[in-house]
């Protein structure tokens, strides 16, 4: 615990970053020593699977790592400036052992690939839960309360003492990020979740390959459970071979173009063309001889594309569509969360009964949405604000078979 010396140092801090890291220092300090933040988990998860019970299977189950976002604004005008490779890649560079101006820092709760999808999932009408894990501190508290507050059940979020809840740093500029990251080492295990409509499985810390196939076994003794699978960087790594049921299980699938790419192991430098229709295809090809019946790739501002589906649901793999993204309402602002808010509303409205084509419009209308603000759950729509952008959706915007 600090001394009281530090204790009254610490009041004659300006506001801003340091007072972010700072704050997260004495409340994990405190906490260290049982004085601040009492969590009554049993309590918690009994009042929720109450009130849960009588209310039949979730519709959408997600699974994943939960963390605290703190944004950190760099001005436009400081020292940062960034560095775009031969390769097309971008990389942020900040002076060595200089003073970067910043404009403002602001924390995010309850966030990450999984969380997100399952407050997208909620404001499109779904019964929405969360299987994650968090520290028994003041972090995870008010992740706890963020999640009620979003009205996802928190029935499945398992509490560990003596870990810390998930922080992480964003530098953030201009309209994109840089995430500084690092994943509490959990012992992730499956509780009991009845068979939901879907489970949505995404990023994961790098100790929980073993939980995959405790996953994979449910899946393959529930046919009528659908999977949607979002590999975060840890799945990824792991590569397909060992992830392999999992992919076979898959029902709807997301990555982007590059992401892709690495999944079936292809260089880069060895395309002509790689937002070629012949080169697209050849990569959904590539991840559908894996398992999954329908993968998306998505494009940054290029779009997304995928196969199209006739009135029956049937997909056409002869084919690949392609959509452009919904245009900005106006120059985005920060884009965390844009490709979760992607995959989670496509799979929310193929859930809900719509046409792949339908979902890749709600898919990129609640993705343009989330540019507009800081982190990548305050711009998430309700489908009735999905709705009225799709009926000013300008002329020409729209699904085309691209060979």
């Amino acid at each position: 615990m600090p001394s009281r010396e530090i204790l009254e140092k610490s009041v004659l801090l300006s506001m801003g970053v340091f007072d972010v890291i700072w704050e997260k220092y004495i409340t994990d300090s405190l906490e260290s020593c049982d004085i601040l933040f009492p969590m009554n988990t049993d309590k918690h998860a009994q009042n929720h699977a109450d009130n849960l019970s009588a209310d039949g299977p979730f519709d959408f189950i997600a699974i994943g790592d939960m963390v605290i976002d703190a944004f950190i604004r760099l001005n436009e005008d400081s020292k940062a400036h960034i560095i775009e490779k031969d390769n097309g890649a971008k990389e942020i560079a900040l002076p060595f052992g200089d003073k970067i101006q910043f404009e403002f820092a602001e924390e995010v709760v309850a966030v990450g690939n999984s969380a997100n999808a399952a407050v997208s999932a909620s404001r499109l009408g779904l019964r929405s839960g969360l299987v994650v894990n968090i520290g028994k501190d003041h972090d995870g508290q008010n992740c706890l309360a963020e999640l009620e507050r979003q009205n996802i059940s928190t029935t499945f979020v398992k509490v560990h003492e003596g870990k810390k809840t998930n922080y992480h740093y964003v530098l953030w500029y201009k309209d994109e990020r840089t995430i500084l990251i690092k994943h509490e080492l959990f012992d992730y295990t499956l509780p009991d979740i009845g068979e939901p409509k879907c489970i949505y499985l995404s990023s994961v810390s790098e100790n929980a390959l073993p939980f995959h196939d405790t996953l994979a076994t449910y899946l393959e003794e529930k046919p009528e459970v659908k999977l949607v699978f979002q590999p975060g960087t840890f799945q990824m790594k792991w590569g397909t071979d060992a992830l392999k049921r999992i992919y076979q299980r898959t029902d709807i699938f997301f990555c982007n173009l590059e992401e892709a790419e690495r999944i079936l192991n292809i260089k880069k430098d060895t395309l002509e063309n790689n937002h070629s229709a012949a080169h697209i295809k050849s990569l959904l090809d590539g991840i559908r001889a894996l398992g999954p019946k329908l993968p998306i790739i998505t494009d940054g501002p290029n779009g997304a594309y995928t196969y199209p589906s006739d009135r029956e649901s049937t997909l056409d793999y002869d084919r690949v569509i392609h959509l452009d993204i919904y245009p900005d309402i106006a120059p985005p602002y920060e884009r965390t969360g844009a490709g979760d808010a992607f995959a989670s509303t496509f799979s929310a409205a193929y859930l809900l009964g719509n046409t792949v084509e339908d979902a890749l419009k709600w898919a990129s209308i609640n993705s343009m949405n989330v540019c507009q603000h800081v982190g990548a759950q305050k711009g998430l729509l309700k489908k009735e604000d999905i709705a009225a952008y799709l009926s000013k959706a300008p002329a020409g915007w729209d699904v085309k078979v691209i060979n």
